[in-house]
């Protein structure tokens, strides 16, 4: 073979083995530690093992499920559904609409309130029902207005709606006052509740990093019964918190992604990943754990896992 030729073979080989167009997804990041670094996840494996390109776009979960339902590629993917929470999203998008794809392998998580157990201790304290006692609610009141503060969730969190019609049909309107504010306020005001030994009660759920990072117990609660948990979002109804009655547990929950739909044309083998791709709780626990308590970067955190998962990541790429 001629040295011309062998320039145009090599030519040829190049141009069918070289993919049409580059994948590239842009990443849907809310606001939780733990969507922090699932989505970090996905975009180390998508960079370091499929070659792509990765955006990560910060968002509410209305944001990044319109986003998805349009299929532009604004943002492609939501690292970290939880259902039923959001199941008003994905009864609008995956249901009804059919543009977006959610994954069939969930992780379990859990939700309630905790204190720290110091707190519980001194104050026998372990249902949910105690923080509607007196003594209780005066030891958790920080700012003197007669009600002891409890974090139910940040601005824009489904769970956090559910968590202020929980504290009404507790009982607890009356002793307790709910706040929204970001998870880093609920953290910090662990941390300084426990150092200073003072009372304070907040929405927990597992998998988290608060887990590793305070001494703290969830509370019990009535055992979940769908027949007293009847919970209507603000995106389906206006008057959501007068429609809703939620006194029970919540069940169970199961946590994926979601992607749209329209990534499959677009990135094939990115989509193809987001099918195969799964964590466990622990896996979401000690990532978080790392960002929260440890301080380290999430795209750092998720480099060290995947490196340290290599045979796991391989699986979830079809190799």
């Amino acid at each position: 073979m001629s040295v011309k030729n062998t320039f145009l073979s090599a030519a040829l080989v190049g141009l069918i083995s070289a993919p049409a167009f580059a994948e590239e997804v842009k990443i849907g990041v809310p606001s939780w530690t733990g969507a922090q670094a699932i989505a970090h996840v996905l975009g180390e494996i998508v960079t370091s093992r499929i070659g792509g390109t990765v955006e990560y776009v910060p968002g509410n979960n209305a944001t990044i499920f319109q986003a998805m339902d349009q299929g532009k590629g604004d943002i492609d993917v939501h690292p970290d559904v939880w259902l039923p929470n959001q199941e008003s999203f994905t009864k609008k998008y995956v249901d009804e609409a059919g543009t977006v794809t959610l994954s069939s392998n969930p992780y379990e998580g859990n939700q309630g309130f905790c204190v720290s157990k110091d707190f519980a201790a001194k104050m026998s304290i372990t249902d949910i029902a105690d923080l509607g006692r007196p003594d209780v609610a005066a030891a958790m009141d920080s700012d003197g207005n007669g009600k002891g503060e409890m974090w139910i969730g940040a601005p824009g969190w489904a769970s956090a709606n559910v968590n202020e019609v929980k504290v009404r049909d507790y009982g607890l309107l009356d002793f307790i006052e709910p706040i929204r504010a970001e998870e880093a306020v609920k953290t910090a005001r662990i941390k300084d509740s426990i150092a200073k030994g003072e009372g304070y009660a907040f929405y927990c759920y597992k998998p988290h990093a608060v887990w590793f990072m305070f001494d703290v117990e969830m509370l019990t609660e009535p055992t979940y019964d769908p027949a007293k948990y009847v919970m209507v979002q603000p995106s389906d109804d206006p008057d959501w918190y007068n429609k809703s009655m939620v006194a029970t547990k919540d069940a169970l929950k199961e946590v994926q992604i979601a992607w749209s739909n329209s990534l499959v044309d677009r990135s094939p083998a990115i989509a193809e990943f987001f099918q195969n791709f799964s964590l466990t709780a622990d896996d979401v626990s000690a990532l978080a754990f790392e960002i929260s308590a440890n301080g380290k970067d999430p795209a750092d955190v998720a480099k060290a896992w995947v490196e340290a998962n290599s045979d796991r990541v391989d699986k979830m790429l079809g190799l």
